[in-house]
């Protein structure tokens, strides 16, 4: 049933020269200095090791599939926490909150989920890896190649994006005639949903089909990934073949967790269980640390980004060593 006011205010309400107001943490007056210095160093950090592996796969001569998905994966984390990370610094600092267009709220919204929905569908594809690496190694290299692989990492994008495109019209299409000001760091999806001018379920649809799309599909998907994986596993009789196997594939199953188990709980629920301060706690933790977590999962777990990153180490302790060598020759310091 509408809300009082509505009709008065629909017009208003879908106009894209509106403006937004994002709360942010104007409660958490005293701690905000303490939160801005620690997520900034967390965002600088991230920023650094995501921009490192890309670095150091890129120099990789031969990359294999896993690599690929690898640089792919540190794009996508360093698009994302660019979109949210900045704004959510700023309403840090801010006393009464951030303002943000409708066409920018629109926009961050988008790319927010667009990118989010682009790890999932990349852990699917890099499930499928393992897969086919454990499951069917003599034609991994006839089945993993180059041109499947670029196929794949394509579909992930434009997959993510028509399904974020589709979300973020619905949304925005509602009309929102209670106030504009968003208790959040950034326009994320049930945060906005909150402010819809209706109280039927109508408004959730969009939200849950992305769900089913971004998060429950791509679940399943690698769900049936490891469970052939497991299968295949039991067959193996060597301690060490599945020792060496379960390695390959802690670190994306960590990366798995981590990222379905916060966007679970942030997303598949009811409208009527939104808590503004949980979520933007929640919010905070999952757009912070967790992109943090995931190139140092990588970096430690999987060896061959730990060779991509010592070959990078290596060719730049050739090149200072060299350069010193020509200056001390030609006596230029």
């Amino acid at each position: 049933m509408p809300c009082e006011g509505c009709m008065e205010r629909d017009n208003e309400s879908t106009d894209a020269t509106m403006e937004f107001l994002l709360l942010g943490f104007s409660e958490l007056f005293c701690l905000r200095v303490f939160l801005f210095l620690i997520f900034l160093i967390v965002h600088l950090v991230t920023l650094a090791g995501n921009v490192m592996i890309f670095v150091a796969v890129v120099m990789e001569p031969s990359r294999p599939p896993m690599l690929f998905f690898l640089c792919q994966l540190s794009v996508i984390e360093l698009c994302y926490t660019l979109v949210i990370v900045p704004k959510a610094l700023l309403s840090l600092i801010v006393v009464d909150g951030s303002t943000i267009s409708f066409i920018g709220c629109a926009a961050q919204m988008h790319f927010f989920v667009a990118l989010g929905g682009a790890e999932c569908f990349l852990l699917v594809a890099m499930s499928y890896d393992r897969y086919v690496a454990i499951c069917q190694p003599l034609h991994y290299i006839a089945v993993m190649n180059e041109g499947l692989c670029f196929r794949l990492a394509v579909a992930c994008c434009l997959g993510s994006f028509a399904v974020a495109l589709g979300l973020t019209v619905a949304v925005f299409r509602l009309p929102f005639c209670q106030s504009h000001r968003i208790n959040h760091f950034f326009c994320d999806v049930p945060a906005v949903l909150h402010l819809a001018c209706t109280q039927s379920y109508t408004p959730e649809l969009p939200l849950l089909a992305a769900c089913v799309l971004l998060l429950l599909l791509p679940f399943l998907l690698i769900l049936t990934s490891y469970v052939c994986i497991a299968a295949a596993l039991l067959h193996v009789t060597s301690s060490l073949g599945r020792s060496k196997a379960f390695s390959t594939c802690f670190s994306h199953l960590a990366i798995t967790l981590l990222h379905y188990g916060c966007a679970t709980f942030m997303y598949i629920r009811p409208k009527s269980s939104y808590s503004p301060a949980q979520d933007k706690m929640v919010s905070l933790v999952y757009t912070n640390v967790t992109p943090l977590l995931y190139p140092l999962i990588y970096s430690l777990r999987n060896k061959e980004i730990r060779g991509a990153l010592r070959k990078m180490l290596r060719r730049k302790r050739v090149a200072q060593l060299n350069s010193d060598t020509v200056r001390a020759v030609t006596g230029v310091w």
